[in-house]
């Protein structure tokens, strides 16, 4: 049977033929290309590819494509992932109390719309805290946490992320800061939500500041986690309208409705390697 849906994800430095090279490769090794992507950064001066293409070649392989791949790849100075999208990302959810986004990401899940493998939930809130979702079949890990025990938390956070082969850890809103050490080690492998439409309105109470400053738009960002607290590159964002008639209360329920969406946009894009680094930056080929 025929590989479908295998994707590449490249980027380096701007050079003519990059596209020609990389077909020329591709259609070699008897692959089909059905959606192909490109950005060229006129600031940066990098080039950006993603190709989703099917190996016809009988007894064709990804091994061994990618074993042909490598000698274009080192010519170009290319930085490359190629995988089947049948291959599921192996994801642990971390939240803290609010659990809407959560919620939203297992029913995604279950249904089939986000295509991934849930690993594990880590929580520093205790089972009982998410007695109304439906937990069944997931590893739950209960790890409460304090200043005093912070840094024995995260061991434990790492090991369990370690051992699980996770792929990428999603931050459902997890209400606590990784140390720089946990977030190098998931470096461009980490999506968090934030509850604001960055880079305004940070820190606690964001819908409770909005609300007294009369803003008409409140938002969310889904970045990926760094060292610099809040300031990782932004994957995706939205905004929702509001006016003087809304109430606190409203601009909280509004808030929740654009985090679940903004996380599961974010979330599948990073699936499909849909999204490359650029520096404090991301480019995103939206499907």
């Amino acid at each position: 049977m025929p590989h479908t849906n295998v994707v590449l994800s490249l980027s380096c430095r701007d050079q003519p033929g990059i596209v020609a090279a990389v077909a020329k490769t591709l259609f070699d090794a008897g692959c089909n290309v059905v959606e192909a992507h490109q950005f060229n950064d006129a600031e940066t001066h990098l080039f950006f590819m993603r190709m989703r293409f099917a190996i016809l070649k009988p007894g064709g392989s990804i091994e061994a494509l990618k074993a042909e791949f490598e000698a274009v790849a080192n010519d170009l100075g290319l930085s490359w992932t190629m995988r089947s999208l049948k291959e599921k990302q192996r994801v642990m959810i971390l939240v803290s109390k609010f659990d809407h986004c959560l919620a939203d990401l297992l029913y995604r899940w279950r249904t089939g719309e986000i295509d991934m493998d849930v690993v594990g939930i880590i929580a520093n809130h205790p089972r009982e805290t998410y007695a109304h979702l439906d937990l069944d079949g997931i590893p739950f890990h209960y790890l409460p946490v304090t200043k005093a025990t912070k840094m024995e938390q995260e061991a434990q956070v790492w090991e369990l992320i370690r051992a699980a082969n996770t792929d990428l850890v999603v931050l459902a809103r997890y209400m606590q800061v990784l140390s720089d050490g946990l977030c190098a080690k998931l470096a461009g492998r980490c999506i968090n939500i934030h509850h604001s439409f960055l880079p305004g309105f940070k820190g606690a109470r964001p819908y409770h500041q909005a609300f007294a400053r009369g803003v008409k738009l409140i938002g969310a960002t889904a970045h990926y986690v760094t060292p610099d607290l809040d300031e990782g590159p932004i994957i995706e964002q939205d905004v929702e309208r509001i006016s003087h008639h809304n109430t606190v209360e409203d601009l909280v329920r509004k808030g929740r409705e654009i985090e679940r969406r903004v996380l599961a946009r974010a979330i599948t894009w990073h699936l499909d390697g849909r999204v490359i680094m650029n520096g404090s930056k991301t480019v995103v080929f939206k499907d």
